[in-house]
């Protein structure tokens, strides 16, 4: 008896010490309507191409129920899931090898990493626009999924201003249209639904949309709210999460730069986990407890050691490491010669580095997804002098940054450790400024 009972301590102490060091969490997720804690994306919508060399023809809806007398009629879909559409689509034969593996590429993705269904999924939503006998811009979308717009409501799209101050909660509360699709998820294929927001801007002509469904879950009694791409698919591939410590926190929107992007860091009490990112098939976030003390982990967030890269300057060939900037501040500058923004802020970054000490100071800008030719042009057209290196696919320094969008800036502190990100004009001059006559 006296064994039996040793026994059980030993494997009591045993199972508490493997809990204790758990490192992988799989955390269940509950899906909820709206935008919850985050400030909403939205992504562009566009009818099919009238070419008939296409490469996405094969894969085009066949709908019916079109209004008769609608005139300049288009026909176009809303993916709910773009990885799901693309995988089945290949396995059908709709798109070549070769575009597969260039979508593969230019996504970053390892479909075997992700559990989809070979078998064909409505994970697509048609929708039509034309002009009604009267003239008028209207839509239809297919929101229960039978490819068939004459069971649909005909609505007018929302008239939306980039340059105003939109409140796109009450939109979807008033906008929404709720839509049906389909999901692979626990090996089943199950149907759902979400509501869907679009709205049309007349100043360049475009319909947008996105898709007003959020996560959450919970982890020692902290709450996590997650969001898929920016709301603009429900694919939770890309996500992004954020802890919600109050009620007062899930009513109003959390400052972007707290957000945690997949494979970055959030801290939960005394405790560091990594993003791991949703396994979609199993609908749980999976996180990851890291021992090592916040200023010895990298990431492109503030308060993290910021990645190590180099390459070469773009004109003068001399080679460039973040390494050997330490002892520096230093300002990444994330830009393309496309980006108007961009653009607009090279005065400001010539002015600051013209009137900064380069012994504390320095600008390294990156490029990404410009022609050399055209930034040949803007680098004498504007006299920069800083160094420009270009991000490509052998140093990958945008990637290694989560970078998707310009311009997008880091601050970096003698230690190579993130102080503020995106920051430009007076608002960056001023920060320089304090931390240089600290």
């Amino acid at each position: 008896m006296k064994f039996r009972t040793i026994l059980l301590f030993s494997f009591c102490l045993i199972f508490i010490a493997s809990c204790s060091n758990e490192k992988t969490f799989r955390l269940p997720i509950t899906f909820q309507e709206g935008y919850g804690p985050f400030e909403s994306g939205m992504g562009g919508i566009s009818p099919y191409s009238d070419n008939e060399n296409d490469p996405w023809k094969k894969t085009h809806l066949k709908t019916s129920g079109i209004p008769k007398d609608w005139s300049d009629v288009k026909v176009g879909d809303i993916n709910t899931d773009i990885y799901q559409s693309v995988y089945q689509n290949y396995y059908l034969g709709n798109i070549t090898k070769e575009r597969y593996k260039e979508l593969q590429k230019s996504w970053n993705w390892v479909p075997d990493s992700v559990n989809l269904s070979k078998k064909p999924i409505k994970c697509k939503i048609a929708f039509t626009q034309g002009r009604d006998s009267i003239g008028e811009l209207k839509m239809i979308v297919d929101a229960n999924n039978n490819y068939d717009f004459s069971d649909d409501n005909i609505f007018e799209p929302i008239e939306i201003n980039p340059q105003d101050k939109i409140n796109k909660d009450s939109l979807v509360k008033s906008n929404a249209i709720k839509v049906n699709f389909e999901q692979f998820s626990n090996d089943k294929i199950i149907e759902v639904n979400a509501p869907l927001l679009i709205v049309h801007m007349r100043q360049y002509n475009i319909f947008m949309c996105s898709f007003a469904q959020y996560a959450t879950t919970k982890l020692n009694g902290e709450e996590i709210a997650i969001h898929s791409n920016n709301f603009t698919d429900l694919s939770y591939n890309s996500i992004e999460i954020i802890k919600v410590s109050s009620q007062i926190d899930k009513e109003k929107k959390v400052n972007y730069q707290k957000v945690v992007a997949k494979n970055e860091y959030l801290e939960i009490g005394n405790d560091i986990y990594k993003n791991l990112g949703i396994k979609k098939n199993e609908n749980v976030l999976v996180l990851e407890k890291v021992n090592s003390p916040k200023n010895k982990l990298f990431s492109s967030q503030i308060g993290f050691k910021a990645f190590n890269f180099s390459g070469n300057d773009f004109k003068t060939e001399t080679p460039i490491s973040l390494d050997s900037l330490k002892g520096k501040y230093v300002l990444l500058d994330f830009w393309a010669t496309w980006c108007g923004p961009c653009i607009q802020e090279i005065p400001n970054l010539k002015d600051l580095y013209k009137n900064v000490d380069k012994s504390k100071f320095e600008i390294i800008s990156i490029v990404g997804d410009s022609p050399i030719e055209s930034l040949e042009k803007l680098t004498q057209k504007h006299s920069i002098s800083w160094p420009q290196i270009i991000s490509n696919d052998f140093n990958k320094i945008k990637e290694k940054y989560g970078v998707r969008g310009y311009p997008t800036t880091f601050l970096l502190n003698p230690k190579g450790v993130i102080v503020a990100k995106n920051l430009r004009g007076k608002e960056l001059d001023s920060k320089i400024e304090s931390l240089i006559n600290e």
